[in-house]
């Protein structure tokens, strides 16, 4: 017995001891200068080592054996090696500079090979992604509309999104997936650099602000286990990752603007740079039009700055501000009949919506040693959203121009802290990775409806003493409370597989406070009650959500990947308080749970073909959703906790580059194809609902087709898409569409539809043209229907529309 524990603890010595180094400099091979954050990267191992200023980088604890490796900077030419390694080494690797000469092609091809390599990783900064679902939409490589925000055309290779089509040049973002209501993106976690940027992640996760995709570097979408991470939800998050400041120039400008159809006109200007030890980058984006429906003319200014202070290599600050202040006009929704007899019809000219954001953030991090990263985030929101308009059940009713509008103004005032700290350990001979974090947020948000004035433009102040019996009237504030305490480590097996298991604590408390009018006409309008009715509500609860993650590398560019995570959804303010005269709220309306399952492959074979093929399951306890009740009087859509629903399918993306397996040998030429297919099934498995036990869940198209081809020669570069959604329903009693509907247009399917949009550029010297057509066939559909803003009814998609944008780099 000695012996054998003898014998296991010299070999575990053998094996500990077994654990080298590799260090040395990345260099110019031109100039033999320092590269600064050139990345040399363990394809077989997944590991990165950033060089520092000076070009130095270490990589520590590497078993004895033979690796691929790879080593790039964005303005050098990426180096592969396979090196062997046995003992503590140094090496230096020198790096060609790229000619100037580089056609626009060339340059995409190589960004085409970078995305390959950078993936996110099991661990970049103080975040793990291990085992997880996650995808990234490399802003450079995008061939669309960026000047109009065109989501379908910027996140094509992101797997079963369902997108809301606004037509207003992107000022929202409406996209959902597996199920999850798209509208203003409410079911993920939204944030910018890291930092939330919602409304309010508890009481009103909406996103009224969309970064303009103009100043982004990439957008990071992480599903699966997500949630122990970044919050509660059920969709995952999405991070909208700015641009950095340029390292080698004390200034950089990036001028670009657009024009299109029906007087579209954006400009998006950017400057960056460095000096010394400090950095900055900051932009102002305009964006004008009319769209295609009349009473839809929209105006919108945006603005953000970033400071950065590195102090050295191991410890820097960034300030951080963000401002948005836009005015859009809304045309209102259709009915059945209305859409199909003339799409382009508004009887809303009183409808308006305006929103001001402000974001605040402060970020410092700091690396406490090789192994062990820090970092702290303190960020804060002051913004209101305010609509003013005719809204009543009767679609097809025309604005009385002489009666009051309806009136909603909410005041968001929040903020919060999140830290992270992320260390590197041994265990069993295999390095280990914890994540521990804790997030604080406080939120005390202000709302007020009642009736607005009875002008026609966009005034936002209330008119109680002119109409006291207007009969929806609230004011609440929302007090809200977060502490989460979360963690997960990524327990390396062996070299290729790992598994990494998280929790998440939660304390939640959400409160309302506040009242509303109980108010009852008679026939000729006059007043029979008008009384107000004091509504205190007080919410606590706090739980533990977990999940488990694994990845195991079949060779450097091939994984197979699974995850389990809980989720939770809190009720919102909507859910709880708004009055809507085309809902009805269930006053004992809940949070949902449930939880979130992915098993997938994903890789890349041999430089010709990109791939991740994936199964999910979804199961979604006590959703909220709306049926159609009734009454003696009235027919009226009740929203409330319908029942318990399971959802799955399969996710599919591949893209094919014809050029490397074709003719491989031509630089100058670019040529991809790629499928992006999601098929979904669903089924409400119990509900204390009429006629919904056995249904279809809402928002979800059997089959979510994005496929294209991109294509260039030289400077000129080009891309075709087409995008299919089969039919889908919008309530959880599948009612069917009913073309002769001249009521609501809430209720029914949105049938099948398919969109084909044609984009291109050509670049010349500092200048860049882009321009293409979207809708190119012209087709007839709608992507949503609204049950309030900016409805009700429904949401006409926008006709064949062009665009052009003129750049300028220097």
């Amino acid at each position: 017995m000695r012996l054998k524990v003898f014998s296991l603890l010299l070999i575990t010595g053998l094996l500990a001891q077994a654990q080298n180094n590799l260090s040395g400099r990345v260099v110019s091979a031109e100039t033999g200068e320092p590269i600064a954050n050139a990345e040399v990267w363990n394809k077989t191992l997944s590991q990165v080592a950033v060089a520092n200023l000076n070009g130095e980088f270490e990589m520590s604890d590497i078993p004895g054996g033979t690796y691929d490796f790879a080593i790039f900077s964005y303005e050098y030419a990426i180096q592969e090696r396979s090196i062997t390694i046995e003992d503590n080494i140094e090496m230096t690797f020198e790096l060609a500079p790229l000619a100037e000469s580089l056609s626009e092609v060339m340059i995409t091809n190589r960004r085409e090979q970078l995305f390959a390599l950078r993936k996110l990783r099991q661990v970049e900064g103080t975040a793990i992604y291990a085992g997880k679902k996650t995808e990234v939409v490399l802003m450079d490589k995008v061939v669309g509309n960026l000047a109009s925000n065109n989501a379908r055309q910027i996140y094509n290779q992101v797997v079963g999104l369902n997108i809301y089509d606004n037509g207003d040049a992107g000022l929202q973002l409406n996209i959902g997936g597996r199920g999850l209501d798209p509208n203003r993106t409410q079911n993920f976690n939204t944030r910018q650099n890291g930092y939330d940027i919602s409304a309010d992640v508890l009481g009103y996760p909406e996103s009224y602000y969309t970064p303009p995709p103009e100043a982004l570097e990439e957008i990071q979408v992480i599903r699966g286990a997500a949630s122990l991470q970044y919050g509660t939800q059920f969709g995952g998050l999405i991070n909208f990752k700015f641009k950095e400041p340029v390292p080698d120039k004390k200034i950089e400008l990036v001028s670009r603007q657009s024009v299109g159809s029906y007087d579209m006109f954006t400009s998006f200007n950017s400057l960056g740079g460095t000096l010394g030890k400090f950095s900055y980058y900051t932009y102002y984006n305009y964006k004008t039009g009319d769209n295609f429906r009349p009473n839809s003319e929209y105006d919108s200014h945006n603005a953000y700055a970033h400071i950065g202070y590195k102090f050295n290599d191991h410890t820097n600050i960034s300030l951080e501000y963000t401002f948005l202040d836009y005015l859009a006009q809304q045309p209102g929704g259709l009915t059945d009949e209305q859409f199909y007899e003339n799409p382009d019809f508004s009887n809303r000219p009183r409808n308006w919506f305006d929103v001001n954001w402000n974001l605040y953030a402060l970020k410092f991090e700091h690396a406490f040693s090789k192994k062990t990263d820090f970092s702290f985030n303190l960020f804060g929101l002051d913004a209101s959203r305010k609509a003013v308009g005719f809204r009543v059940d009767r679609v097809d009713q025309a604005d009385n121009l002489d009666s009051p509008r309806e009136l909603l103004v909410d005041d968001f005032s929040n903020w919060g802290a999140e830290t992270r700290l992320l260390t590197r350990y041994d265990l069993f001979d295999e390095e280990s990775v914890l994540l521990l974090g804790a997030k604080y947020y406080d939120a005390d948000n202000y709302q007020r409806q009642g009736p607005g004035s009875a002008s026609m433009g966009p005034d936002f102040s209330f008119a109680d003493d002119q109409y006291p019996n207007y009969p929806r009237q609230s004011e609440f504030r929302f007090p809200n409370e977060n502490i989460a305490v979360f963690g997960e480590n990524i327990f390396n097996i062996t070299n290729n597989f790992s598994v990494t298991p998280g929790f998440r604590l939660e304390y939640i408390k959400t409160r309302s406070v506040g009242a509303y009018k109980n108010i009852v006409l008679d026939l000729a309008g006059n007043p029979l009650l008008n009384e107000t009715i004091e509504d205190d509500r007080d919410y606590s609860r706090n739980f533990v959500l977990l999940g488990l993650g694994s990845s195991y590398n079949l060779n450097a560019t091939n994984e197979l990947y699974a995850n389990f995570s809980q989720n939770y959804r809190s009720v919102t303010f909507n859910d709880i308080r708004v009055i809507n005269p085309n809902l009805v709220i269930d006053p004992d309306i809940t949070d949902e749970e449930g939880f979130t399952t992915d098993l997938g492959l994903r890789g890349r074979l041999q430089n010709k073909v990109s791939y991740d093929l994936s199964i999910f399951g979804l199961k979604y306890n006590d959703r909220i959703g709306q049926v159609e009740r009734s009454t003696d009087r009235d027919i009226f859509q009740y929203r409330s906790n319908i029942g318990d629903a399971f959802i799955f399918g399969l996710e599919t993306f591949i893209d094919w580059n014809l050029k490397n397996t074709f003719f491989d040998f031509s630089e100058d030429k670019r040529l991809n194809l790629f499928v992006n297919a999601a098929f979904t099934e669903s089924e409400y498995v119990r509900s204390n609902e009429i006629n919904v036990e056995g249904n279809k869940v809402e928002f979800i198209p059997a089959v979510n087709l994005k496929t294209g081809i991109n294509f260039g020669y030289k400077n000129f570069l080009g891309g075709l898409q087409y995008t299919y959604l089969s039919e889908q329903y919008t309530d959880a009693t599948n009612a069917p569409q009913d073309r002769n509907d001249d009521i609501s247009g809430i209720k029914g399917t949105i049938p099948a539809y398919g969109i084909l949009d044609l984009s291109a550029s050509y670049s010349y010297g500092k200048f860049r043209l882009e321009a293409g057509i979207n809708n190119l066939l012209d087709n007839t559909y709608f992507t949503r229907r609204a049950t309030g803003y900016p409805g009700p009814g429904i949401i006409p998609a926008q006709p064949v529309t062009w665009y052009t944008t003129l750049q300028l780099k220097l």
